[in-house]
């Protein structure tokens, strides 16, 4: 095949492109979209009842779309270009420009295309799992505001400060190998934060909120753990070592944090809680990610073992003395299972990160960054150990007040518009009245079914069975 005569072949694949770091980014990119688009859509859609199933697979839906469109427009430049402030990027359209496309990113042998793919699906996920302590409530026009304000106003904020070179946090050192921080005790703050501003649930659904499809919402889950493996083996941007340890490490603490959870409510319930044994593979998955690649095997089971039984604990019996969080109406638990293991993810980075393992991940020789405390103390760097825990703790301070603020701020600006909470009616009906839809078009019995859609497009309604018969299709 010939080229194009105004194309030579070096700018199709330059000398310093990868081709198979740039295969791999890509796959890990599209592995974490997965996590997503259909995996949390699938979750949030079976793990809650039947009447908020399409209402709560939406939002999912819709934030994945617009985060993207924030993205290429102005977030990514935001994030990860040009310092504008101390903490933000400047905001450009430069990522909607060809030739800037196709120019190295900043970090790997990547185009920046590949790049602003890959961060991009990090932040539409950061956004769905902050829709998880929202469901059942929070009015659907609203939370299309949210989206694009939080992503724009706060993502960029954390992304730029702990992941971007000129961040501050990054200058000092911080070590988020892949969103422990950024991502998940951002969602959780966040999402706790936003749903004290959005109110509770109808009192029914608080008192009783079964999953419409456990089988689904494992679905969903083993999407969102299968799709792990793009999550913390992209963040190297190289086919490496390292992204390799970094796999093997976040399935060793989830499996060891799933099965910590599952013993703990057997031991203090009884009964082997299928629900149960999902969150505590969340929170094993949330906790490894700031470590992933710079901790050792023995380091990734330790930390399993912590987050299937901390977070455990704050949720089970810790949330029921607590006067702030039984106030909080936090539905998916999003709180317990990112904001606390992610902070216990990081603070336990600070302790075991490998200052070899750094050095592979960071390419630097330091001795005064990257080093956790237990090898701190083993060389006799105990200064640099300490002040990497230092480091870390400051990290959490920042992202803490950073989604408490600003989630705040977005939360009493959009209720000047739109109101944050659906109507008395429409949580008590829920998806027929928020949308016109229902996850489940069953009828019989004398239940009369109204295809409010069907009409819509100029058909008919489904007839309806007479009573004592079951319709069938």
């Amino acid at each position: 095949m010939s080229l194009p005569a105004n194309l030579q072949p070096d700018e199709a694949s330059p000398y310093w492109l990868n081709k198979g770091d740039n295969a791999w980014q890509l796959t890990a990119a599209t592995l974490v979209g997965l996590q997503s688009v259909p995996g949390l859509v699938i979750l949030y859609g079976s793990i809650v009842k039947k009447k908020w199933a399409v209402n709560s697979a939406f939002m999912a839906l819709y934030a994945f779309a617009a985060v993207l469109v924030c993205w290429v427009g102005w977030g990514y430049q935001m994030s990860f270009g040009k310092k504008f402030i101390h903490f933000m990027g400047r905001p450009d359209v430069k990522s909607l420009n060809e030739k800037f496309l196709l120019e190295q990113a900043f970090m790997g042998y990547l185009p920046n295309a590949t790049m602003i793919y890959f961060q991009f699906v990090f932040a539409a996920i950061t956004l769905i799992l902050i829709a998880g302590a929202l469901l059942g409530r929070m009015n659907f026009h609203a939370w299309m505001l949210f989206v694009l304000l939080w992503v724009t106003f706060s993502y960029t904020i954390g992304a730029y400060s702990l992941w971007c070179p000129d961040g501050w946090l990054a200058k000092k050192g911080i070590i988020d190998y892949s969103g422990g921080y950024v991502i998940h005790l951002s969602s959780g703050v966040a999402g706790f934060t936003a749903a004290y501003w959005v109110g509770p649930r109808a009192n029914k659904d608080r008192e009783r909120f079964p999953p419409n499809n456990i089988l689904l919402m494992l679905a969903g889950a083993g999407l969102l753990w299968m799709g792990w493996t793009g999550f913390n083996g992209g963040d190297p941007y190289t086919v490496s070592t390292d992204a390799s340890l970094a796999v093997l490490n976040t399935d060793v603490c989830t499996a060891t944090s799933l099965l910590t959870w599952l013993f703990l409510d057997i031991l203090f319930f009884g009964k082997p809680s299928v629900i149960g044994a999902t969150q505590g593979m969340i929170t094993g998955l949330v906790c490894i990610t700031p470590a992933a690649g710079v901790v050792q095997g023995w380091a990734a089971i330790i930390m399993g073992f912590l987050s299937g039984s901390i977070p455990w604990y704050t949720m089970m019996v810790l949330h029921k003395k607590s006067w702030l969080l039984k106030q909080v109406d936090d539905t998916m638990a999003v709180f317990h299972t990112h904001a606390v293991a992610g902070s216990l993810g990081g603070i336990l980075t600070g302790f075991f990160a490998n200052p070899k393992l750094c050095r592979l991940f960071y390419l630097v020789d330091d001795w005064q960054h990257y080093i956790g405390l237990f090898y701190g103390l083993e060389s006799g760097h105990h200064t640099a150990g300490f002040k990497q825990i230092g480091i870390q703790l400051l990290g959490i301070v920042f992202v803490i007040g950073l989604n408490v603020v600003v989630t705040s701020l977005i939360c009493l600006l959009i209720r000047l518009v739109v109101p944050l909470r659906l109507t008395d009616e429409e949580l008590q009906i829920g998806d027929d009245a928020i949308h016109g839809e229902e996850a489940y078009a069953l009828w019989g019995d004398g239940e009369k079914y109204e295809s409010r859609i069907n009409s819509f497009y100029g058909g008919e309604d489904f007839p309806t069975a007479p009573k004592g018969e079951v319709q069938m299709a």
